[in-house]
């Protein structure tokens, strides 16, 4: 009986030994933000330990099978092994899960999600990760994993290791009776008897998004996304797709009838398009942004067309792309650009622009492997590449890649040498990436990741603003239309509101040179980057018909909209409305304006057909 009761002692502490850690590491999170729970409040932010419990007692469960099974059988032989085993795997899941929790605590700031298989693209360029970090962040990430992990190995050994020893038995009749008890523990991992299995919706209990996300267990959140990988349907599915076609190309119709007048003196100008590294709108005084961060571009927007209501589709580089060069719109998860059998049938601006006669090239001073841009690239048609190993290895920024200065310079370097015309240049910069390390002064200083984030973009801002003066000095640049625009916003600096509000997602995008019309003036239509390629391609009288999801910038009509794509949700926005969705609760985070039913319907729409259309691809 004493050992019956020894070993059933030894479950209950194991398990909550989990439980508890899983609260720990939701505090840590909450503290770890602590600006932002502040701005949900201590009431909510108590109730996210109490709706993310089920989460957390699933977890535990998981975690727990392992020493049950082995506690219910092998000790009836070997105590001894029960013993080193069970501490091996404790401190190894210790280990492991540590370094996840410093891993989703750092990306969330970036991304807006908690840890998911998002991050898995990214391990096979390991080093090209790790320089997103600063050094600061890094040391301290370090630091913590092994604290965190040497502080709970050794709560683990004072109150539970020591018990393993007393639980051995000789009662066979234990057996089965424990056995069923490590069987039930399908209960917890389900969340209960119900038909459906508890997951990230059950959490969700705030119209603060950061309090749903601080609820959800970051390490059930991974494990499940890694589980359930699509099975090739669409979990998007609001309509018959003939129906959901409808709603998007109806509004989009509408736009086709109204008249737009060309804004380019040349049908075949050369094209310089410059895709500026993670510049928020926020940061642009031209948008209505601070002031004082990017006076050049400030400057330069008196001289060109500047989209003022102009949005990113989605919130990384290798989202934007495809975006901005295949008129595509990003996926709630996967990653397009990262899937070579994919991206081969993409619709692609840099082949319709060679078949218009272009010369094309394209200019990045990193790693072209980091997310597979290498082989977009080269699907795209592109033969001239250049990329970071033609650049010397003093002149990168903690090996991401090298510094805007001399990379535009390169750039112009080709560009002063005798061109074959029309051409199309299109140049990626970096220095404005995290951990925004810059060659010379820090305009903003260095006291917050806002200031980095200004004193990054200032930098490139000046290097951007002196090419501009180079290129007015070549003989092509009358015959020249310049394309300035960011691949994605930030969520930096902070902005109020919701995290996936439109201003996180807003960017500039300038369009200068000798090759515009004048007078010119400020386009404030509703677009956003899969407009481009259809619109620059329409300038040119290009083939348009494979961009099935852009619409002409230059339409004016209230009817223009922009759809932008967070991890599981979704922003639709005209001039008069917002509607932001979120797919884990099924219900909408925040709706602003006039015909939200409109919007509604719409976004769900595009989400629908345009992932039908990523799962038909091959």
């Amino acid at each position: 009986m004493k050992s019956f009761k020894n070993k059933f002692i030894f479950f209950i502490l194991y398990y909550l030994f989990w439980v508890v850690y899983f609260a720990f590491a939701r505090l840590f999170f909450l503290i770890y933000y602590y600006e932002k729970t502040q701005e949900i409040g201590f009431i909510n932010a108590l109730k996210t330990f109490y709706f993310g419990s089920p989460l957390d007692i699933s977890f535990a469960g998981y975690l727990s099978f392992i020493p049950f099974l082995l506690i219910s059988i092998i000790s009836y032989f070997s105590m001894k092994f029960n013993v080193i085993f069970i501490r091996f795997y404790t401190f190894f899941i210790l280990i492991f899960i540590n370094l996840l929790l410093f891993i989703d605590a750092g990306l969330y700031q970036a991304w807006g999600v908690r840890l998911d298989t998002s991050i898995l693209p990214y391990l096979n360029t390991p080093t090209l990760m790790i320089t997103s970090a600063s050094k600061m962040q890094l040391l301290v990430g370090i630091f913590g994993w092994i604290f965190f992990s040497i502080l709970f190995f050794k709560v683990y050994k004072m109150a539970i290791d020591k018990n393993i020893a007393i639980t051995n038995s000789q009662s066979l009749k234990e057996i089965p009776i424990f056995l069923l008890i490590t069987a039930s523990l399908i209960i917890p991992v389900r969340g209960g008897f119900q038909t459906i299995p508890v997951n990230q919706s059950n959490v969700y209990f705030s119209e603060y998004m950061f309090a749903n996300h601080a609820a959800v267990n970051f390490i059930w959140n991974f494990f499940n996304s890694v589980t359930n990988k699509t099975d090739g349907t669409n979990p998007y599915v609001y309509f018959e797709n003939d129906v959901a076609e409808k709603i998007i190309f109806r509004s989009k119709n509408k736009l086709e009838t109204i008249t737009k007048d060309s804004i380019l003196k040349t049908s075949n100008p050369n094209v310089i398009l410059i895709i500026w590294e993670s510049l928020s709108a926020k940061i642009v005084g031209s948008l209505g942004g601070e002031s004082g961060v990017t006076p050049n571009l400030n400057r330069l927007s008196k001289e060109g067309i500047l989209f003022t209501n102009f949005y990113s589709n989605g919130d990384r580089t290798d989202k934007g792309i495809p975006a901005i060069l295949s008129g595509y719109y990003p996926q709630p998860f996967e990653r397009i650009m990262r899937m070579p059998n994919k991206t081969r049938s993409l619709p692609m601006l840099p082949k319709k622009m060679k078949a218009l006669g272009y010369e094309i090239s394209y200019y990045y001073g990193g790693d072209l492997n980091f997310g597979n841009m290498n082989t977009y690239l080269r699907n795209a048609g592109i033969n001239h590449i250049i990329d970071g190993n033609v650049f010397d290895k003093d002149d990168w920024n903690s090996k991401w890649g090298a510094h805007d200065n001399v990379f535009m310079q390169r750039f112009a370097d080709d560009l002063a040498k005798p061109q074959k015309e029309p051409f199309f240049n299109i140049a990626l910069t970096l220095s404005s990436h995290e951990p925004f390390e810059i060659k010379g002064a820090y305009k903003f200083g260095k006291k917050s990741e806002e200031d980095l984030y200004r004193s990054a973009h200032h930098f490139t801002d000046s290097i951007i603003g002196r090419f501009i003066d180079f290129a007015k000095t070549q003989c092509w640049y009358e015959n020249t239309l310049i394309v300035i625009m960011a691949d994605h916003g930030h969520s930096l600096p902070k902005h109020k509101g919701s995290y996936f509000s439109p201003k996180k997602f807003q960017i500039p995008m300038l369009w200068l040179g000798g090759a515009l019309k004048s007078p010119i003036k400020n386009v404030d239509i509703v677009s956003s980057q899969v407009d481009f390629s259809f619109t620059l391609l329409q300038l040119l009288n290009g083939e348009t018909t494979d961009f099935v999801f852009g619409k002409n910038m230059f339409l004016k009509s209230d009817a223009q909209y922009a759809h932008y794509i967070f991890n599981k949700g979704f922003g639709t926005l005209t001039k008069n409305g917002v509607f932001i969705f979120d797919y884990v609760s099924k219900k909408p985070i925040f709706s602003l304006g006039e015909n939200l039913s409109k919007l509604d319907s719409l976004g769900k729409a595009i989400t629908q057909i345009s992932y039908q259309d990523f799962l038909e691809r091959k």
